[in-house]
């Protein structure tokens, strides 16, 4: 099915879902040197070029297409990647409807988030940190993914990737105001610490919330957290400089295909 078969390296993959497929890499099965050991594929965090270019090209094999890649500034804005030509423009969110259409999202605490329709007619990848998430990439994503099937009444899902987990998460007043300020309904994501004014916060939980609230109808979570998973993920805060993991997704050329 579009050529891909199971990809030689460690991946993390969610339930099947119609029309689309979609993993996470770990940190396992690339070429790059400690600390970025060993399949980084961030080429902004200090790591040697020609490494990250390999493990890039890794991924490239595993899947139809040339993944497209964007500059992620923990935003808004959503990249439409149908016909794309060579673009790298700064974007939290990528989507399409054009079969075997790559999208790549770079993650290393943040949540990575797929969503789509149930009939795999249109696809997104979403890189959701506190900010990004506060600020709404999840809701302008689903924005421009339902005009799309304007004529249609989908059914969504969505389902978040490895992040860093609630456990691990501190964070102070500035971050949960973000988000209770908006909607009093998320202070039930923070428990509060000792200390005054820090919290730990659920991101994934957060991230839930928010899509089921807009009427996406199934959530699926990974409930992996990078920072307590140091052999399998690269945790920014849990060690800096570190690489970076990349969720990618795609529609099949045939949407009644399921992933193997």
């Amino acid at each position: 099915m579009d050529g891909f078969g199971r990809a030689p390296f460690e991946v993390v993959e969610g339930p099947a879902w119609q029309g689309i497929r979609y993993f996470s890499t770990t940190r396992h099965g690339g070429v790059s040197l400690a600390p970025y050991d060993t399949f980084n594929v961030g080429l902004h965090v200090g790591d040697d070029e020609v490494a990250v270019q390999e493990n890039r090209a890794r991924v490239a094999r595993a899947v139809p297409s040339q993944p497209v890649w964007v500059e992620q500034v923990h935003g808004t804005a959503v990249f439409e990647a149908d016909n794309e030509k060579g673009q790298r423009p700064q974007a939290d969110a990528l989507l399409t409807a054009q079969p075997t259409q790559v999208l790549a999202i770079m993650t290393a605490d943040c949540l990575p988030v797929v969503l789509g329709d149930t009939l795999g007619r249109v696809v997104a990848v979403a890189h959701a940190g506190w900010r990004g998430l506060a600020a709404g990439v999840l809701e302008e994503t689903l924005m421009r993914l339902r005009a799309r099937l304007s004529s249609s009444q989908p059914i969504w899902r969505a389902w978040i990737g490895p992040g860093i987990g609630r456990e691990h998460f501190e964070v102070g007043a500035v971050v949960r105001q973000a988000f209770v300020a908006e909607d009093e309904a998320t202070a039930s994501y923070f428990q509060p610490k000792a200390e005054a004014d820090k919290w730990m916060a659920d991101l994934a939980g957060l991230a839930e919330y928010r899509l089921t609230r807009m009427g996406v109808a199934q959530v699926w979570q990974s409930r992996l957290c990078t920072y307590q998973r140091a052999d399998l993920f690269f945790s920014h805060r849990r060690q800096q400089p570190c690489g970076r993991m990349v969720t990618v997704a795609w529609r099949t050329s045939d949407p009644r295909d399921y992933p193997d």
